[in-house]
């Protein structure tokens, strides 16, 4: 989630809400010191269950897979309460602990110091309160006659767990416990615990997308597990119709077929004094171009998220992914402008994703089934829009730059480090590969997601280390080497730290920076208008060669500003719509030094700051601009300060 914008000349009034802590508390239970895979193996684990429940283990893997990746957390629970390579929800338990583990006091996971805390305890709700995809795992315990504990904390128990559950769905279908995996459609239509036909059947899709391509991956805990590819299976999907679960009502969502889709409409209403939220109308592309797309995650629950986008006092974003199934709501048409980046300027140009998920807590683990839900849907809305598949157009909060220089420090931190860039624009068809020769002058980042482990702190308790997790983040020095102090982001106004919000001295995979200098196993980049080194060594490369466009400034100018926004010079403003001060950032970009370009922008403003639409206005200046990669976060140069060569 995020706090609201001001709207002050077109930007949002803050607003300040309290959440639920049974709906919103982050899973930050720790995971048991026990948990450890099978000393026989995960992918005997498999089989195994596979042979004494009669499940085909095609497709008990590919079930596995997607909700997983066959990945196990060290026993942790997902943002949904899920446990194992099966995702087996224990939800109860999982707020319980979270409950017991969350202390009085701890720095907002966010950093979000205007949005209230969290509550250090919570109310667990009963379990005939949660909906059935949050409690699979006691029902596998009944069917197994395994522990609860052993199911969530023994990868092979839970592995056990999940093909009961499969074969009860088929049984409770009147299917046969047949070899042929085309068989179990139903079955694992009915495992995604949805309760609507469209929900079960994009999961079921999915699960026989991957039987049919097959996959192979080491698992965070080491383990070696393939499932060879079946590329003529063809899935009954008449049985679709015999899980008895409701139809889905799409009620117009802009979303692809591929995907389940529902609308629950941000509302769009006038309250108080001359006040109205949660949203804008628009007449996107229209009136002008989507050039953007945000991806946020939630801090909370589906349940808790959904009620606060239909609260009109609050703010609102574009669409909300479920974690379980990869489910989709839309609250927000494309063409209307949501209020969720904290820059006005690119809210008016963007489509927010939010993902059900916590940054701080790294086991709070997004699914596969989400991941390949959001891919399909910024597939879809690039394609739509003409949205480059990019990392400077495909922006994490965190890479949206503060319109103005107070804004900067408060600018938030999300999706977050624990977010696995390189794998969800794999499944976006556009994966990370070197274009260019060694010794290029741009690199991308690229680091091995599972093997890249930075120290973070302050998942749970402040400057307290978190647990050692795979990241999509490369951390940056002052000079070659790690004694050398961090880079230091001078609009944050603060030391550098480790602190798991603090993007000051961090790269991300897919960000792309022009070439400085190298070291050894070092290289060096211009970021934040400084030399800022990295680790990245032949072996095991955390960036590879690239070429591309760069910005510097124009031969003459010994530096020039930096903007969070590309908004028009002051005579294109009409009358009756206020001009926009252009102003300049903290930052500058200094004589020599060079940043790769994302796109060429005129600057634009949309002015809409009444109920009624009769006086919005898209304001469109002669003056243009390029957007660029500065630091951990885009921004903006005008054109006229700036010469652009391609990289050497």
């Amino acid at each position: 989630m995020r706090v609201p914008a001001h709207r002050a000349s077109g930007h949002r009034h803050t607003r300040t809400v309290i959440a639920t802590a049974a709906l919103l508390l982050p899973l930050l239970g720790a995971a048991p010191s026990g948990a450890q895979t099978s000393a026989n193996g995960l992918q005997p684990a498999f089989a195994s269950a596979a042979a004494e429940y009669h499940v085909p283990q095609s497709v008990l893997l590919g079930v596995s897979y997607l909700q997983s990746r066959w990945d196990a957390h060290a026993g942790a629970p997902s943002v949904t309460g899920g446990y194992g390579p099966m995702h087996l929800t224990d939800a109860r338990t999982a707020l319980a602990g979270a409950a017991t583990h969350h202390s009085e006091g701890t720095e907002d996971a966010r950093g979000d110091s205007a949005r209230s805390p969290l509550l250090p305890t919570a109310e667990v709700p009963a379990p005939a309160e949660l909906p059935a995809r949050l409690k699979t795992l006691p029902k596998a315990a009944e069917l197994t006659g395994l522990s609860a504990k052993e199911l969530r904390t023994d990868p092979a128990a839970n592995v056990a767990g999940g093909a009961a559950l499969l074969a009860d769905a088929q049984k409770d279908l009147g299917e046969p416990l047949s070899d042929d995996p085309a068989d179990w459609y139903g079955a694992v239509a009915r495992f995604s615990g949805a309760d609507d036909t469209a929900t079960a059947a994009a999961y079921a899709n999915d699960v026989y997308d991957v039987i049919r391509t097959g996959e192979e991956r080491t698992t965070d805990a080491g383990q070696q597990v393939a499932l060879a590819p079946q590329p003529g299976l063809s899935p009954a999907t008449a049985q679709l119709a015999e899980t008895g679960l409701r139809t889905l009502g799409t009620g117009g969502t802009e979303c692809p077929k591929s995907v389940s889709c529902e609308w629950i409409p941000a509302p769009y209403e006038e309250f108080g004094d001359n006040d109205y939220g949660n949203h804008d109308l628009g007449d996107r592309p229209a009136a002008q171009s989507i050039k953007y797309i945000v991806v946020h995650d939630t801090e909370g629950a589906w349940d808790g998220v959904l009620n606060l986008v239909q609260d009109p006092t609050y703010v609102s974003w574009n669409y909300t992914l479920r974690s379980t199934d990869g489910h989709i709501a839309q609250h927000v048409k494309a063409k209307d402008v949501a209020w969720h980046a904290g820059n006005w300027y690119i809210n008016a140009k963007s489509i927010g994703l939010e993902h059900e998920g916590f940054l701080a807590n790294p086991d709070a683990w997004y699914t596969e089934a989400m991941y390949r839900s959001s891919a399909r849907l910024v597939k879809y809305l690039a394609k739509k829009y003409g949205i480059p598949l990019d990392r400077q157009h495909i922006l994490g909060h965190d890479n949206v730059p503060g319109p103005t220089t107070s804004t900067v420090p408060g600018m938030h931190t999300d999706p977050g480090p624990y977010w696995d860039w390189r794998h969800y624009f794999t499944l976006l068809g556009h994966p990370f590969k070197a274009t260019a020769k060694k010794n290029s002058g741009v690199v991308t980042i690229r680091p091995d997601y599972a093997t890249n482990q930075p120290e973070y702190t302050g998942c749970a308790t402040k400057d307290v280390p978190c647990a050692a997790h795979g990241s999509s983040e490369v951390r940056l020095y002052s000079g070659p080497g790690e004694t050398y102090p961090l880079i230091k982001d001078i609009g944050r106004g603060t030391a550098p730290t480790t602190g798991v919000n603090d993007i000051s001295s961090r790269v991300s995979t897919g960000q792309q920076y022009a070439v400085a200098d190298r070291d050894g196993d070092w290289t060096a980049i211009w970021y934040l208008g400084q030399e800022a080194w990295f680790k990245n060594p032949a072996k095991d490369p955390a960036a590879v060669p690239a070429s591309g466009l760069v910005v510097t400034p124009r031969a003459g100018l010994k530096e020039i500003p930096v903007y969070g926004r590309a908004y028009p010079e002051a005579s294109a403003y009409p009358t009756g719509v206020p001009a926009q001060a252009v102003s300049p950032l903290p930052y500058k970009v200094l004589e020599n030094q060079k940043y790769v370009v994302g796109d060429k922008v005129p600057g634009e403003y949309y002015y809409a700051v009444t109920f009624t639409t009769d006086s919005h206005k898209v304001v469109v200046g002669k003056d243009l601009y390029y957007e660029f990669q500065y630091g951990h976060r885009v921004a903006f140069v005008r054109a006229a300060d700036v010469d652009v060569r391609p990289s050497r």
